[in-house]
């Protein structure tokens, strides 16, 4: 048997939503992503600002001790000790301006340097040595007073340079953390929102998964009770058929050698009447195991031969109509409502005396079959248990609950029977227009086509 299953084939309309949960998981994770990046960029600015502001303060610092020191030498009058001192205090000021350079030249990238940081430390640089130099000359010649104004004068510009710089860094370092805070209060809004929208997508596309595999190991196990329904069949008609009928052959040739007036004529006759019936009924059990003949997914064309597989003496007006445009159906389901609407049909034909029997076939957002009777009807008290030694209405039922079917069985007695079993729209039909399956469906029927050739081999 060639498997025609798609299973894989979910519908356009779930596909689109999986493509959407997903998109939707991938654009969040992407919104997280420079959520963060906005984050590290804000950090990254305000670490530079304190940085930059940090070493600006060092500085400033560093040039009233060197003013401070110098300021001491003067007052000491000891001119070889100024001498001796003012050049490792210049040394170690330029190092500390060196440094303040190096610092600002390595801040993060986002970091905003103060336009006036490097021109500052630039005339600093230039202005120092000649301060120094002054210093020095003025001491050889022992006028302290002079040196003194002219130290004073001298370095107070450059501290002057100096707190301008330090009051500009310090305000742009407080717009600076006024701007991030508020921007660090819009990227946790955003996240806040991000975070549960990408969890629900999350658990949909989980839910998606699990109700798929679920869809999937079911369909599995129905597509397996068929294969093992079809190898009951053929047992039952390469064995037990077969050795019926070989039965039958020997009593019929046993006959032809009895004399007419023998006793046992009778008992030989009753017997090829009796095969006959198992024969007959045999066939019939077998027919109701195996898929319809062809497999053309027809279902008006497979119930319209039941009457015909019968062979019963009395003809039954029996009429089929269709309702809606015929889909394609899942072969599991296929055989599940045949088998259903079949046995509907021969109890029909065999038990109600019925003299019309109408089928109806509806096509529509779900498979509809309803199978009618103007018979004699079902007691109410066999609707539920069933008659005993059959399986008729148990095994419908059984099968309807398999794949998630409806099954009502509504009769009264001398009123008729209907059989009524509806299947949901997107269990029962194939789907030929979704794109994003064919692939795995193409898999899925390789797969099948490879078990059901091994089988037969």
């Amino acid at each position: 048997m060639k498997s025609q299953v798609n299973y894989l084939n979910i519908g356009p309309g779930l596909t689109l939503t999986f493509v959407a949960l997903v998109g939707l998981i991938l654009a969040g994770n992407g919104l997280l992503i420079w959520q963060f990046r906005i984050a590290v960029m804000q950090t990254e600015r305000l670490t530079g600002g304190n940085q930059q502001l940090i070493t600006v303060l060092r500085l400033q610092e560093q040039l009233l001790s060197f003013h401070r020191q110098l300021d001491e030498l003067v007052r000491s009058m000891d001119a070889p000790r100024l001498i001796a001192d003012a050049e490792p205090l210049r040394k170690t000021l330029l190092d500390q301006i060196q440094q303040a350079r190096n610092t600002v030249t390595h801040l993060p990238p986002e970091t905003r340097v103060d336009p006036a940081f490097l021109p500052t430390l630039d005339a600093i640089t230039f202005d120092l040595p000649s301060q120094v130099d002054a210093a020095i000359a003025l001491a050889g010649f022992e006028d302290w007073d002079v040196l003194e104004a002219r130290l004073a004068k001298g370095l107070k510009v450059m501290e002057t340079q100096i707190s301008v710089l330090v009051k500009s860094i310090d305000q742009e370092s407080t717009e600076e953390l006024t701007n991030a805070m508020a921007s660090m209060r819009d990227v946790q809004r955003r996240i806040l929102t991000i975070v549960p929208v990408m969890a629900i997508a999350t658990f949909s596309i989980a839910a998606f998964f699990g109700w798929a595999v679920t869809r999937r190991i079911v369909e599995l196990r129905l597509e397996e009770r068929i294969h093992e329904r079809m190898r009951i069949a053929a047992e039952l008609h390469d064995n037990l058929l077969q050795g019926i009928i070989s039965v039958k052959l020997i009593v019929n040739v046993a006959a032809t050698h009895v004399p007419t007036d023998s006793p046992a004529i009778p008992l030989l006759a009753r017997v090829a009447e009796l095969t006959d019936q198992a024969i007959y009924e045999g066939r019939n059990t077998i027919q109701g195991f195996r898929l319809n003949s062809g497999y053309d997914q027809d279902l008006e064309r497979a119930f319209s031969r039941v009457q015909q597989q019968l062979r019963l003496e009395k003809q039954v007006d029996c009429r089929i109509e269709v309702k809606g445009h015929p889909k394609a159906l899942r072969s599991v389901i296929h055989n599940e409502v045949y088998s259903i609407g079949r046995e509907a049909l021969v109890n029909s034909f065999r038990h109600s005396g019925a003299t019309r029997i109408e089928v109806d076939l509806e096509y529509a957002a779900q498979l509809r079959v309803l199978v009618r009777d103007n018979g004699c009807g079902i007691e109410s008290r066999l609707l539920q248990i069933g008659r005993e030694g059959h399986f008729g209405i148990s095994g419908m039922r059984e099968r309807a609950e398999r794949i998630g079917a409806n099954l009502n069985v509504r009769s009264q007695a001398g009123a008729g029977t209907e059989v009524e079993i509806s299947v949901p729209g997107s269990i029962a039909f194939e789907s030929s227009s979704n794109p994003a399956f064919k692939w795995f469906a193409g898999l899925d029927r390789r797969h099948a086509t490879k078990s059901s050739a091994a089988q037969q081999r």
